[in-house]
């Protein structure tokens, strides 16, 4: 591909659009896929850039989100490491997620309209915060096939995503003199945290794979006091695995936090794994077969949008785009452009084959 094959990846990349602030990268889209022949585009009401190409009754949802962590990164192309190494995009969001999402948008303008499908690009909002902006599209679109845009490299399809939820654990105590011996709410916190670290493990000690246990963070803690009372505070999230529902969680977590307060915080979100024998799935694998790739399955320890459209969509999904996701949210975020090639060939050929089958 030449360089201008990279306009949409390259113009996406450059403008800095940390959750809550993508309207530019948005505006910007939508403008993009018209000049790419898109029969529509648009910015939707929950502030989401969509791309519509072709009328047919059948729907194909390719959901990818446009925001980014904050951190703003010089965007520079340079040479890869070693002897023919592809050249690297360095951005904030070049691989979480706007590689895949310009990846979207990059293949369906190849592939075009085809006669009784609809191609439906879509650049959500607000994935690194509560996914306002896949909440909304869960509810105006009933898809037949959904591919969900997160980095897993050209060759991997990912299938699961775990779950999350975060509480804050509060504990208070009677303030007293330093010289009294009795316990502050911090040391309490502290105890309380060592707790919930010890009944973690004992869920997880019989489990062999990550995507099946518990993943246990402590994202912060915090104290203060006045005349009468401190208190001590713990943020704790949590990455749950498919057999533990988020009131499970909070449940065990109240259990093992005793008289601390448990208070949840945000969106608990369900994990979600897809269904393997599908005609998606399919195309998937004879499109990375195509480019001489040999495909792999994954299940990832994060949580993605695909956890909030396809409990309510109920249709084939996956998820598809190029990348390392080690790099995700790091300050040396970059993505191979030679990857990026090939990851647009992989989902055209596997599009054309799922509305031919």
């Amino acid at each position: 591909m030449s360089n201008s094959a990279h306009e949409t990846l390259i113009g996406l990349v450059s403008i800095y659009s940390p959750s809550g602030h993508e309207r530019g990268a948005v505006e910007w889209l939508v403008a993009r896929m018209k000049s790419l022949g898109y029969d529509n585009a648009y910015m939707d009401e929950a502030g989401n850039a969509v791309g519509l190409m072709g009328h047919g009754p059948k729907q194909v949802i390719l959901l990818g989100h446009i925001d980014t962590v904050p951190g703003e990164i010089p965007v520079r192309v340079e040479n890869g490491r070693g002897i023919g190494q592809s050249p690297l995009l360095y951005g904030r969001g070049s691989v979480d997620a706007k590689g895949p999402l310009a990846c979207f948008v990059d293949a369906v303008a190849q592939v075009r309209a085809v006669q009784g499908w609809q191609f439906v690009v879509i650049g959500a909002v607000e994935e690194e915060c509560d996914s306002e902006g896949a909440r909304y599209v869960a509810t105006q679109y009933q898809p037949d096939f959904a591919i969900i845009g997160e980095p897993n490299h050209w060759d991997r399809v990912a299938l699961g995503y775990k779950g999350s939820a975060w509480a804050n654990v509060t504990v208070r105590r009677r303030q007293a003199h330093t010289a009294s011996g009795e316990q502050t709410a911090a040391e309490a916190a502290v105890e309380i945290w060592l707790k919930i670290k010890s009944g973690v493990h004992s869920v997880n000690v019989d489990k062999q794979k990550v995507f099946d246990k518990l993943l246990l963070t402590l994202h912060g803690m915090d104290s203060g006091s006045n005349d009468f009372e401190q208190w001590a505070r713990l943020k704790v999230g949590v990455r749950l695995p498919m057999d533990v529902s988020p009131d499970d969680w909070y449940g065990k977590l109240s259990e093992l936090a005793e008289d601390a307060k448990v208070e949840r915080a945000g969106f608990a979100i369900p994990a979600w794994r897809c269904e393997k024998n599908t005609q998606l799935v399919r195309a998937f694998l004879k499109g990375i077969r195509s480019q001489g790739g040999e495909p792999r399955f994954i299940y990832k320890t994060g949580t993605a949008d695909l956890n909030i459209v396809a409990p309510v969509w109920k249709c084939p999904a996956l998820v598809y785009g190029p990348g390392d996701s080690a790099l995700d949210h790091t300050p040396h975020e970059y993505i191979e452009l030679e990857e990026y090639e090939k990851s647009i060939d992989v989902l055209s050929e596997a599009l054309r084959g799922l509305v031919k089958s």
